[in-house]
């Protein structure tokens, strides 16, 4: 393994489960801060802000600041803004990301008779994807409204086990629309770019740690980072052994990452 100078790090599943966090990973943040190790958290999480995230991590005991955050709602304003200028959204999510969607016109469902929505935005999966919801999307898409989804992971990992997310209801909506989603979360290649570029980090000298071996490992990989997958969170052997590809590290949790990257001459 070249030299390790940054290390991207997913939060659910990774760090945390349910936001309590997980064995070592407290105290394997803290080494990486004592090592002086550029880091930044990167994820799909959508159901909270930056600065949220940050407060709840920080009282779960992880010295981390919403400068160290990068997330799917985030990177998502950037596209908006920059692809549809001043177009008016209309936001399915579970969770309140207004914060981070700043200089997006977000269009409330009740009002999309008197203001029609450009774009339909989805979010992460929960009590607000009801059938009406989604089928107001359908609608939309089906009279052209650009597709953008934070991510689509298919579930994630609570405590109380695996949960539907978003990429099990945008692959019906797809296929029944006859659209493609433009993705902005992980995988997708603006993500990794804009977290590579948050750290001022060379994608050959950076290591991305996952529990989702497709969205978090394998993509990071084919943007030229390296890639450690933990067996926690959502990982499960069979999906392991299934994937289109080889994670260059495999570790039981994050607390080994110290280690993984002392192994690299850190």
């Amino acid at each position: 393994m070249e030299r390790i100078g940054a290390v991207l790090i997913d939060i659910d599943g990774v760090l945390t489960v349910s936001w309590e966090p997980l064995p070592g990973a407290v105290e394997a943040m803290e080494a990486l801060r004592a090592a002086e190790v550029p880091l930044a958290l990167v994820t799909n999480t959508t159901s909270r802000t930056r600065a949220a995230i940050a407060r709840r991590l920080a009282d779960a005991g992880f010295s981390v600041g919403p400068d160290d955050i990068l997330t799917a709602p985030a990177v998502t304003a950037t596209h908006l803004r920059e692809h549809h200028p001043g177009a008016r959204c209309l936001l399915i999510n579970t969770g309140d990301v207004r914060g981070d969607l700043s200089g997006v016109p977000l269009v409330e469902e009740e009002d999309t008779e008197g203001a029609v929505p450009d774009v339909v935005v989805l979010g992460g999966a929960g009590s607000a994807f009801t059938y009406a919801a989604l089928n107001r999307a359908f609608h939309l898409v089906q009279r052209g409204a650009a597709l953008v989804a934070m991510h689509r992971n298919l579930y994630w990992r609570t405590a109380g086990g695996l949960d539907l997310d978003t990429g099990a209801f945008l692959l019906g909506l797809e296929r029944a629309a006859r659209t493609e989603a433009v993705v902005t979360g992980k995988p997708s290649g603006a993500f990794f770019a804009a977290a590579l570029a948050h750290l001022g980090a060379d994608p050959a000298r950076t290591l991305m740690v996952g529990d989702d071996i497709e969205t978090d490992v394998l993509a990071a990989q084919r943007h030229g980072i390296t890639g450690a997958l933990v067996r926690t969170g959502k990982y499960r052997p069979e999906t392991h052994a299934a994937a289109d590809g080889t994670p260059d590290h495999v570790v039981d949790s994050f607390a080994d990452v110290p280690a993984l990257l002392e192994r690299s001459g850190r």
